[in-house]
């Protein structure tokens, strides 16, 4: 049977993370401090719905478990960074037995900053640790670049798959073919890059999952920013115009939800944010949604009780963790349960 990436509200075995440590993305012992704080409060919202296992770094199981507490699994592996959705494993099933899809990882694209020689080995460890066979892939690509409605769509970014820095000498054909048969999809939706801020210095060059999300299958999640002085907002238009009138793998016309930006628009340096509500995770029974003391968090956190009203949403801040680069869906990665 042909293996298939389920969608992420399907039922899940548990949520894979990876624990932060000293490295080029968190500069200093405070910036470091936030970012535990930030993954701690993840860890044990996601915890409240299913089980979590932390990878740690050599040397750091002490202090993870002084933040995570005692409902958390820690094992030990050799970490570079902390990014679970992206140097992990996508795990995809044939309906009786899982498998672990295996992308190359190069730090984004090969960035300057960026060190990859344990996180390219993480999601053969992860699948080791969950017992399932790897199935490896020559595509440089990540987690938080694809996002599937379980029914045959997947979502995909020009600046990502297709970026000088991942994979400069494959087709747009070619990508296609890779990841549908990696992931069992048929139809690929191609958008033209990520927002603003994702081109920064920690930025993912394009990841959709900050962009648009299948909240079921026909309908997508958009991020929506609605002030004009923000260079997103031109870019959330255009999203929103080519996700509406596109149909998925089944022919359905998409419905398309747009979720209103925080208010605030800069960070402390005066640098342009992309926070994102989008950058959700959802686990069994639950919603956890980015926060980020803002207005828009309580509109945000209704439209997904609407979206999910059998779903417990629940907000954790996560300023510290996009100061890093990402969002509570960068962070954490699902194995669906078989």
């Amino acid at each position: 049977m042909t293996f298939r990436m389920p969608a992420e509200w399907a039922p899940h075995e548990r949520t894979w993370m990876a624990w932060p440590g000293p490295n080029p993305t968190f500069t200093d012992e405070k910036e470091l401090a936030e970012a535990r704080a930030a993954w701690a409060s993840v860890a044990r919202a996601v915890r409240r719905f299913e089980p979590v296992t932390m990878v740690v770094g050599p040397g750091q199981i002490d202090s993870a478990r002084a933040l995570l507490g005692p409902d958390v699994e820690l094992v030990e592996r050799e970490l570079d960074d902390a990014w679970m959705r992206d140097i992990g494993p996508t795990f995809v099933t044939n309906g009786s037995e899982l498998a672990a899809v295996d992308w190359v990882f190069n730090g984004w694209g090969a960035q300057d900053w960026a060190r990859w020689e344990h996180d390219s080995k993480i999601a053969r460890h992860v699948a080791d640790l969950a017992g399932v066979p790897v199935l490896p892939s020559p595509l440089v690509n990540e987690g938080g670049a694809i996002h599937v409605d379980g029914e045959g769509t997947v979502l995909l970014t020009d600046t990502v798959q297709l970026g000088a820095g991942r994979n400069p000498e494959w087709t747009r054909e070619e990508v296609e073919a890779e990841i549908h048969a990696k992931l069992g999809t048929t139809k690929a939706i191609w958008l033209p890059h990520g927002l603003a801020g994702d081109y920064g210095l920690y930025g993912t060059q394009g990841h959709v999952d900050i962009v648009a999300a299948f909240a079921r299958p026909g309908v997508v999640v958009v991020h929506s920013q609605q002030d004009p002085a923000h260079p997103d907002h031109e870019r959330s238009r255009l999203y929103v115009d080519l996700l509406r009138g596109r149909t998925d793998a089944k022919g359905r016309t998409l419905e398309v939800v747009e979720i209103p930006a925080p208010t605030v628009l800069k960070d402390e340096e005066g640098d342009w944010v992309d926070y994102s509500y989008i950058n959700h995770y959802l686990c069994n029974g639950g919603v956890v949604l980015c926060g980020f003391d803002d207005p828009n968090d309580e509109i945000a956190a209704g439209i997904f009780r609407r979206l999910f009203p059998e779903r417990i949403v629940t907000l954790v801040d996560a300023r510290a963790i996009f100061a890093g680069g990402g969002g509570v869906h960068c962070i954490t990665q699902q194995q669906p349960k078989v």
